[in-house]
């Protein structure tokens, strides 16, 4: 792939890591990185490769996201969520092949006619791309990403699903896990905030159980997963729309127990409850003095204030993912688990959620650009060749096992 031009939206926490994978591909003349935050551009030239271009570009003015996107052969989006929809429009209108970690359209909307316009427009989008005979590979990091991409390896284990469980989750090792929450940032703080106050739907009995999202970290929600290569139990909550999943993977008519979930130390569970519940995670504004701040924002500021939430040079995370199918193979009852466990890389400093968001977008865009990925259109990551895939991760240290066996019958978690 000589001579290619990649642009990427974004050089936050997991852009850094995208970036870095990028500069380790001979065949990329020119990456274009954009952002707007005070210094930029001075951390994008400390790279020192003549072929990082830096651009400080506002990704909610459509002019200045056109104008930076045109030309490019593969487009890298890496921006807060509210900007996934946008960036892939624009990628319609120019067709230029584009990579998001994000969802396209916004998984907790709750109001019918908005997710039903949204739903018509992605299919337009996906109609547009497909004439111009472009790609746009979706949600491709780890949550949703390696997730997708390992569920259907499990999936496809079995002749018929009846209970699946995934998990997508990023932590600190136990011994890191030291301050009042248990808890260190990876992302962005403000972005976790909005993740804790999202509604979810799980699977159970066949049937759509929707789960308010005050009530996400509730006990009735929660159920202990306890892998002794993490050291101790987790704390399991339910995140995102399992019924869509479902759908999507074409298991919704056999299913009767589903759930996504995000995991965290115990202890962290009542302290978000008591949080959720008291309105710390809402984006209504409220009057302090002559100020108007959110509670979402008040607390992200709180916490990105103080070093003890944020991981020491010696600290590591954990990324997890796991997903867990159950069901018939041969008319049997059999079960396959296939697992991602990766760990911050000390001797980059790279963490491990940058590195299981980051690298996979980066994967994902030279892919598209050495041929590896044809399909044309919005491609899931369920839809990425599976071996490729897993062995660029290999390259890069983050590995996969898989298990299967006969099943017990338990459909829960």
């Amino acid at each position: 792939m000589p001579g290619k031009r990649v642009v990427q939206l974004g050089y936050g926490m997991q852009g850094k890591a995208s970036l870095v994978d990028l500069l380790a591909s001979p065949g990329i003349e020119e990456i274009v990185v954009t952002d707007c935050y005070p210094g930029f551009e001075k951390d994008a030239a400390a790279l020192g490769d003549p072929r990082v271009k830096a651009v400080r570009v506002d990704a909610s003015k459509k002019e200045e996201l056109a104008a930076v996107m045109t030309g490019a052969d593969v487009v890298i989006e890496l921006l807060p969520g509210l900007f996934a929809l946008p960036v892939a429009q624009t990628a319609a209108e120019l067709g230029v092949n584009l990579v998001s970690a994000m969802y396209l359209a916004n998984p907790g909307e709750q109001d019918p006619a908005r997710r039903e316009a949204n739903l018509r427009e992605l299919a337009r989008i996906d109609a547009v791309m497909k004439e111009k005979g472009k790609t746009i590979l979706e949600e491709f990091g780890m949550d949703p990403g390696i997730d997708l991409v390992l569920g259907r390896k499990c999936l496809d284990g079995l002749d018929e699903v009846q209970a699946f469980h995934s998990y997508g989750a990023g932590f600190p090792e136990l011994e890191a896990a030291n301050n009042p929450i248990r808890y260190k940032f990876t992302w962005s703080v403000i972005g976790v905030m909005r993740s804790y106050l999202r509604p979810a739907v799980v699977i159970k009995g066949g049937k759509d159980i929707p789960i308010k999202a005050d009530e996400m970290f509730s006990p009735a929600n929660t159920h202990i997963l306890d892998l002794p290569e993490m050291g101790g139990p987790l704390e399991c909550f339910p995140n995102g729309d399992s019924s869509h999943f479902a759908k999507s993977f074409g298991i919704r008519e056999t299913v009767k127990d589903m759930g996504r979930y995000i995991c965290r130390w115990p202890g962290h569970r009542a302290f978000w409850e008591v949080m959720a519940k008291s309105g710390f995670l809402s984006d209504a504004p409220i009057r302090v003095g002559n100020c108007e701040v959110t509670p979402t924002a008040f607390c992200a500021a709180l916490f990105g204030s103080q070093e003890q939430f944020f991981y020491g040079d010696g600290e590591r995370d954990v990324a997890l993912v796991r997903t867990d199918a159950r069901g018939l193979k041969d008319g049997k009852p059999w079960r396959v688990v296939c697992q991602v466990i990766d760990k911050r890389d000390l001797s980059t400093g790279l963490t491990a959620m940058q590195r299981t968001v980051g690298f996979p977008v980066s994967i994902g865009a030279q892919m598209i650009l050495d041929g590896r990925l044809e399909k044309k259109g919005i491609v899931s990551p369920s839809e990425v060749p599976f071996d490729e895939f897993m062995q660029e991760l290999g390259r890069r240290g983050i590995t996969w096992n898989r298990e299967e066996g006969p099943w017990d019958g338990r459909m829960e978690p």
